[in-house]
């Protein structure tokens, strides 16, 4: 339903059989790794709200994000051992896939972290640096105060670090606990982190902001997105990446802010527009070799949660919409 908080017993496990053989043009893979995304409770809608989502549908393989090795190829490009990802890759252990779907990764680029390529180094470090990129206006020199919201999940946690490296002079997330807003100081850079379940948002706000807010990136909506809109600037920017605090709920995307909040915005110049990084995919190999470049020389930290066993798959799942892990919620699957 609509309304409804997913939970592990959404997810069933089943044992079926592959066809033995593999025809022209197809690769059999072995699964290594899947993602759990936020994006995908839009799924478990009939309607998902967006053009390009399909909802998943009833007792038929859930698909996401994915890496793999082939095992047997009719693909001209692809050969045995490599490795490949994709975007629509089933959640099973083995899968006989068209290879002009899959792209080929080098496991160098990453130091051979392969699953890097879901996380930092794939569609969730896109989002980051695109979307700073695109919607943050981000200019070095122009001390500017980024806050980044759900600062500790997968995307947020290089958003900070990338906003950083991009120009901005200071940065302040937003996440749950104590132990998250540690992380995001000692070990990724930021200048403060503000735990939401303790004391005023909007207060620690402007003590952690004296100059205001320039650009914030967006992930959770909701109460803590009104309180940090409330200490924007004139002209400030909002990257709307996501709305997770929203996702469980019968809303449009994005959805409309309450009515102080509007007049805020309005009155100030915020800028607010929904951003896909598909819309920019033409970027996408630049882009993948900056992340690539930063994460070799130290510059990008990247934190992962690691569930062992695709029979996990649905309390991952569980655990990510409630906000329990750090950084990129990855199942590896081949053991």
């Amino acid at each position: 339903g609509k309304n409804g908080v997913p939970v592990a017993e959404n997810f069933r496990l089943e044992q079926s059989t592959i066809a033995d053989t593999v025809q022209a043009g197809q690769v059999r893979v072995k699964t290594l790794y899947l993602s759990v995304d936020p994006y995908m409770r839009c799924r478990m809608n009939e309607d998902t709200g967006s053009d390009y989502l399909q909802p998943w549908q009833l007792s038929e393989v859930a698909d996401g994000g994915g890496i793999g090795v082939v095992e047997e190829s009719k693909h001209q490009n692809l050969a045995k051992g490599d490795f490949v990802t994709s975007f629509t890759w089933p959640w099973q252990t083995v899968a006989i896939l068209d290879g002009d779907s899959l792209q080929k990764l080098v496991p160098q680029l990453v130091n051979g972290r392969l699953s890097y390529f879901l996380g930092a180094a794939g569609i969730t470090g896109l989002t980051a640096l695109l979307g700073i990129r695109e919607k943050g206006h981000v200019a070095a020199g122009a001390n500017q105060t980024m806050v980044v919201s759900g600062a500790a999940g997968a995307c947020g946690s290089l958003a900070g670090q990338i906003g950083r490296l991009e120009g901005c002079s200071r940065v302040v997330g937003i996440a749950g606990t104590d132990e998250k807003c540690s992380i995001l100081v000692q070990e990724m850079g930021f200048d403060a982190a503000i735990n939401y379940k303790k004391g005023d948002v909007a207060k620690q706000l402007r003590e952690l902001c004296p100059g205001g807010v320039d650009v914030y990136f967006d992930n959770v909506g909701g109460d803590i997105s009104d309180a940090v809109i409330s200490q924007m600037n004139q002209n400030s920017h909002i990257i709307l990446c996501g709305q997770i605090s929203q996702y469980n709920k019968d809303v449009p995307y994005p959805p409309p802010l309450p009515a102080d909040t509007e007049k805020i915005q309005k009155e100030r110049n915020i800028t607010r527009e929904r951003f896909l990084v598909l819309n920019y995919m033409d970027k996408q190999e630049a882009s993948v070799l900056q992340l690539c470049q930063w994460i070799q020389e130290g510059k990008l930290k990247v934190r992962e949660t690691v569930i062992e066993g695709l029979a996990n798959i649905g309390a991952a799942f569980q655990s990510m919409m409630n906000g329990g892990n750090i950084g990129k919620q990855i199942v590896s699957v081949s053991k």
